[in-house]
C-alpha cells in the first residue's frame, strides 16, 4: 500500500511530498512456548476506562556513524533494521507474553481481562523515499504527517502494535501503540529496554517482568463517593465543545524556566513552575470564565510510595494524580509562584501512604458501583504528565542511535485537557542552530484551532517562537 504525504508547516522548512509504502501486516509471536489459556486480571488503576487506549509513540533512529566501529555495529550493518526489531520483539514476548494475548472488557462486571494465547503482536514494515533530516527528525513536524508512521486502525483487542519505517538515509522510526490499560510509561520503557537488551545479545532482560496486579486492587468503600469537583461549578470556555482541534509540540527553553524559578525565593522544580505557567496560559487562551473553578492534575508515580514497594519488574499502571482546585480569577491574577506553591503542596500530599491507599480504594469503589465512565474534556481541567524522567532514549538504541522520541495526542478524554512534558530531542551532528538557547523540555498540547495562537502568545516567555 502506498500513501503520499507533504506539509507546509511554517515551524520548519517546507516538507516535500514523499511516498510511504507499507507491507502486509504480520503477527509476531513469542520465539519460545509461553503459558497459554491463562486469563489475567487487572488492578483498580488499570481498569479505568480512560486508560483503554493505545498510546502512540514514535522513536527515531538516525543512521549509524561509521566513525564509531564495533563488532556489534558490524553485525547490524549486515541486517535489516526491521528484522532486528522483529526478532527482538519475538524474544521479548517470551518474558512479556501477555502482550501477545488479547484484551476484553467483561460485560457482567465491566472489568478488563487479558487472555494469554500467544496470538501475536501486529507488526508492519514500511519504507519511505524521504530522509529523516527532511522531516527534521520528527521534531516539530505536522502531527498529521507523523500519524502516517504509526500502525493505522489497530485491532481493539491487541495490547501492542508496531510499525517500523525505513528511510532513504538509512535511519528508521519505530511507531508503536501500547495499551495504557496494560502498562504505564515506566512499564512501556521497561519492555522497550528489554527488547534492546535482547537485540544486543543478552540472553534475558536485566529486569524480569512482574504482573502481580492484585497489589493495586483497592477495597471498595461502603459509603458513597463524592465528586472531587462539582462539574456544574467548572469554568466554561466559549471555544468548547468543538471537533476542530489542533495539536502542537512546543520547545521550552532552559532560560525561560530559569527566569520563572528566579522570580521566587522558593525552591521550585521545573514541573512546578512549568505546570503553573501552562495551566494559566491554557485558562487565558480558552477564555474560561473567571468565576468558575479550574483544576490542575499532575500524574505522579507511586511505585516507591507503597509499603512494601512494588517489585522492580512491575509494569502495570502505578500512578495517581495530585490535584489543585482554585477559582479561575485566582489562577489568572495571582503570581505564577503562588500557583506553583499550590502544585508543590499537592505533590507533598501524594507521599502520604494513607492518601495512596485511599485513592486506590476510591477507584475500586467507582468500578464496583458501575461508575467507571470516560470523563469528557471541558477545558477547565489541565492534566500534565511528565515523560522527562522515563529515560526514553537511554539504552534503547538497538545498535542504532536514538535521536528523538515523540508522543502523539491521546483521546483519553477528548484530547484537550491532556498535556505532555517531553524531553528535548538529542542533538544531531546536522544541527546548525541553537536558536532560543538550550532546551529544557517540549510541551505537547491540544487545543481548539482558534485558541492555539493565543496559547502561544501566553507561553512566549518559555517557548521558542
Amino acid at each position: 500500500m502506498e500513501t503520499n504525504g507533504h506539509s507546509d508547516n511554517s515551524s520548519i522548512n517546507i516538507i516535500r511530498p514523499f511516498s510511504l509504502v507499507k507491507k502486509d501486516v504480520e503477527l509476531v509471536k513469542p520465539s519460545k512456548p509461553t503459558p497459554s489459556d491463562i486469563v489475567l486480571s487487572f488492578s483498580s488503576i488499570d481498569n479505568l476506562i480512560g486508560l483503554e487506549i493505545l498510546t502512540p509513540t514514535i522513536f527515531v533512529y538516525q543512521p549509524k556513524s561509521k566513525s564509531q566501529p564495533s563488532d556489534l555495529h558490524d553485525v547490524h550493518d549486515q541486517q535489516d533494521a526491521a528484522e532486528v526489531i522483529k526478532e527482538a520483539l519475538s524474544k521479548a514476548l517470551v518474558y512479556y507474553y501477555p502482550l501477545a494475548g488479547r484484551l476484553k472488557r467483561q460485560q457482567d462486571d465491566g472489568r478488563l481481562k487479558l487472555t494469554c494465547n500467544a496470538n501475536g503482536v501486529p507488526f508492519l514494515v514500511a519504507s519511505s523515499d524521504c530522509s529523516l533530516s527532511s522531516l527534521n527528525y520528527f521534531d516539530g513536524i505536522d502531527l498529521e504527517i507523523t500519524k502516517q508512521f504509526l500502525f493505522d486502525s489497530p485491532p481493539s483487542d491487541c495490547p501492542l502494535v508496531f510499525q517500523v519505517t525505513k528511510f532513504s538515509c538509512g535511519g528508521f522510526a519505530i511507531g508503536f501503540g501500547m495499551s495504557h490499560s496494560v502498562c504505564d510509561g515506566f512499564g512501556a520503557v521497561q519492555f522497550f529496554r528489554a527488547m534492546a537488551e535482547l537485540s544486543r545479545g543478552q540472553t534475558e532482560p536485566t529486569v524480569k517482568p512482574v504482573w502481580e496486579r492484585e497489589r493495586l486492587v483497592g477495597n471498595p468503600r461502603k459509603e458513597p463517593l463524592t465528586d472531587l469537583v462539582d462539574k456544574g461549578s467548572f469554568a466554561i470556555s466559549p471555544h468548547l465543545p468543538t471537533s476542530d482541534i489542533v495539536h502542537e509540540c512546543l520547545s521550552i527553553t532552559s532560560e525561560g524556566v530559569k527566569r520563572l524559578k528566579e522570580a521566587s525565593n522558593l525552591n521550585f522544580t521545573t514541573i512546578e513552575v512549568v505546570g503553573a505557567f501552562v495551566w494559566r496560559a491554557r485558562f487565558r487562551a480558552l477564555e474560561l470564565n473567571p468565576e468558575g473553578k479550574t483544576c490542575f492534575f499532575l500524574t505522579t508515580g507511586i511505585r516507591k510510595l507503597l509499603d512494601p514497594p512494588l517489585p522492580e519488574g512491575y509494569y502495570g499502571n502505578a500512578f495517581l494524580s495530585s490535584i489543585v482546585e482554585i477559582l479561575g480569577k485566582d489562577l489568572n491574577e495571582q503570581p505564577i509562584s503562588e500557583t506553583a506553591k499550590l502544585i508543590k503542596e499537592s505533590k507533598k500530599r501524594m507521599s502520604d501512604k494513607g492518601f495512596v491507599k485511599e485513592s486506590v480504594d476510591s477507584l475500586e469503589t467507582l468500578i464496583s458501583n458501575n461508575k467507571n465512565v470516560k470523563i469528557e474534556a471541558c477545558g477547565a481541567t489541565t492534566v500534565l504528565t511528565d515523560w522527562r524522567n522515563l529515560e526514553l532514549m537511554e539504552e534503547i538504541g538497538f545498535a542504532w542511535e536514538p535521536v528523538n522520541v515523540t508522543a502523539l495526542p491521546w483521546d483519553m478524554f477528548g484530547y484537550v485537557d491532556l498535556c505532555f512534558l517531553l524531553p528535548p530531542p538529542a542533538k544531531k551532528s546536522s544541527d546548525a542552530s541553537t536558536k532560543g538557547g538550550e532546551l529544557a523540555a517540549r510541551i505537547l498540547v491540544s487545543l481548539p484551532r482558534p485558541v492555539m495562537a493565543k496559547f502561544k502568545e501566553e507561553m512566549e516567555l518559555l517557548i521558542i517562537s
